[in-house]
């Protein structure tokens, strides 16, 4: 019963994501909490709301470090524990703000940190945060917020390269890596 739950669950997450992410065009004026909680119920509409439950494989964690591996596509940016992070074309870089809101941040929680000066190996952009609407900080590479993916599980995993046309993994230098993984 469980295993049929989960696969429900995951179908909600997607539509959420599709909906949620992909498409629509970005404000960046937030008024809701960053939250780095996977859905926990039905997809993200008009109104999201906040989620304060926590993920045992939530990989939004403080202290986050950088670092370069290798991947399908190429040379990509992960966090300490390897798990790939992306941009979102449309935030605005330099702008301090993330233009990814509400449900969007259910699918694509950001990376945070605790430092100033984040200790990165291997990346050549220069690596900054950015205060979120409820006071944490988030990383920031040129300039530009990065996210995970929440289908990422493993490290390494790069699932969300590509998502919705918006999403794309870090290249070392802080570059956009815009072609399809393996290509």
């Amino acid at each position: 019963m469980k295993k049929h739950f989960s696969i429900g669950l995951s179908a909600v997450a997607l539509a959420a994501l599709l909906s949620g992410c992909g498409g629509s065009s970005g404000t960046t004026t937030s008024t809701t909490s960053a939250s780095a909680a996977p859905a926990t119920s039905a997809a993200a509409t008009s109104a999201p709301t906040e989620s304060s439950a926590a993920s045992s494989s939530a990989p939004a964690s403080a202290g986050a470090e950088l670092m370069v591996t290798p991947s399908k596509a190429g040379q990509v940016v992960v966090d300490g524990k390897g798990m790939s992070v992306y941009f979102f074309t449309k935030d605005t870089k330099d702008s301090g703000t993330s233009a990814c809101t509400g449900g969007c941040l259910t699918a694509w929680p950001p990376v945070f940190t605790t430092s100033e000066t984040p200790k990165v190996d291997g990346v050549t952009g220069k690596v900054g945060t950015i205060a979120t609407p409820d006071g944490k900080k988030q990383l920031t590479i040129g300039g530009m917020p990065v996210y995970y993916f929440e289908k990422d599980k493993a490290a390494g995993d790069i699932l969300g390269q590509g998502v919705g046309g918006v999403w794309y993994l870090v290249a070392p230098s802080g570059e956009m890596i815009t072609a399809p993984a393996g290509s």
